[in-house]
């Protein structure tokens, strides 16, 4: 079931006071300058249009033609208003919506066509007598909500830019461990390689050089040594290949890019049978970065969920988040480069956002 945003029951909460300023008018309370079939036209036509630019298509272009004729039908209504009442709540909300829609600039020439548009129907005989007060008093309102939307607007944002900075540490710091833990790991190995491992060889040639001189009683001594020798070998051989080849622990590494995120609850669960090497982990933690960023950015929402499961023919990730989804996804840059971050392995990366926002990351068994 789709869930509603904050902005949008803000935006629905708005619109119920709307149609109530309305009602008088509607339920023939009070009698419009034009024939009331066509006001109420007016007035269904400019409620349905906030609601279009508000709620439903708010984040495309289609918005911005919506809150057009929003504001051009606003007008006709409260013209042709009788002793216009409470109906220049109407202008207010335009002004109020056009802060998430277009620049603070075109919301500030709303706010004064709307007041001169306010000035000259109050002015048209039958009209209230306090022009000047009603004008001031309904100007001052505008410009408040305006700056007060402006504010909300760049709170929401600093919020979003400081989660995504904390998200970008934090996957910087995991990202950095990571290439130290396996610097470090490379460099035993090649230590035991290249010294321990030498010597032994060397122990063994000699040993075996020994074996063919004449002593009696040596000989099975010899033996024993060179068995030794060998066995150490093959001990120093095995554990450089298990620390090439050590299974990162992917949850912890994960968990760390997510902890202490303001503004959004991550679960992150791993299945304990996953096992990945050191360009995987990296991978998948670059995918969490920027799943996370995304859906700060875009998706509304207020949960994310990730699996990380093995299939039996690879790893996957299936990051979903509660948001309003998108029905045609749209690959940016980060996501692109996502993609070809996996191709790069031999897996893939695939969206959907016709329930929130799905994205699933696979790299094949090795």
């Amino acid at each position: 079931m789709r869930r509603w945003t904050a902005d949008e029951l803000s935006g629905l909460a708005m619109l119920v006071i709307v149609v109530a300023v309305g009602f008088p008018v509607l339920f023939g309370a009070a009698t419009p300058r034009i024939p009331r079939a066509v006001w109420a036209l007016l007035f269904v036509v400019t409620v349905t249009a906030l609601f279009w630019a508000a709620v439903v298509e708010q984040r495309s272009r289609k918005a911005g033609f919506a809150l057009a004729v929003a504001v051009g039908s606003s007008w006709a209504v409260v013209a042709t208003a009788p002793a216009i009442g409470l109906l220049p709540i109407l202008l207010v909300v335009t002004a109020a919506v056009s802060v998430y829609l277009v620049p603070v600039r075109v919301s500030l020439g709303i706010v004064a066509l709307n007041t001169v548009v306010l000035a000259a129907s109050a002015a048209i005989p039958g009209g209230t007598g306090e022009v000047p007060l009603m004008v001031g008093f309904y100007l001052l309102i505008q410009l408040a909500t305006v700056f007060g939307s402006v504010s909300l607007l760049r709170e929401q944002r600093m919020r979003r830019e400081l989660a995504e900075t904390h998200v970008e540490l934090r996957a910087a710091t995991v990202l950095l461990a990571e290439s130290a833990r396996t610097a470090e790991r490379l460099r035993i190995s090649r230590d035991l390689h290249d010294l321990i491992g030498h010597q032994l060889t060397v122990l063994a040639l000699e040993l075996e050089a020994a074996r063919h001189r004449d002593g009696a009683g040596a000989h099975e001594h010899v033996e024993r040594a060179a068995g030794v020798a060998r066995e150490l070998l093959a001990d120093v051989r095995a554990t450089v290949g298990e620390l090439r080849a050590e299974p990162r622990d992917l949850a912890e590494a994960l968990l760390r890019v997510v902890r202490d995120l303001p503004g959004l609850d991550v679960s992150i669960a791993v299945d304990p049978d996953v096992r990945v090497g050191d360009e995987e982990v990296v991978a998948f933690v670059r995918a969490l970065q920027e799943i996370v960023t995304n859906t700060l950015r875009h998706a509304d929402a207020r949960r994310l969920r990730v699996d990380v499961t093995d299939d039996g023919a690879g790893t996957v990730m299936s990051a979903v988040d509660d948001g309003s989804g998108a029905r045609t996804p749209v690959i940016g840059n980060g996501l692109r480069g996502l993609c070809e971050r996996f191709e790069a392995l031999g897996g893939r990366v695939t969206v959907d956002g016709s329930d929130g926002f799905r994205v699933t990351a696979r790299v094949p068994a090795p």
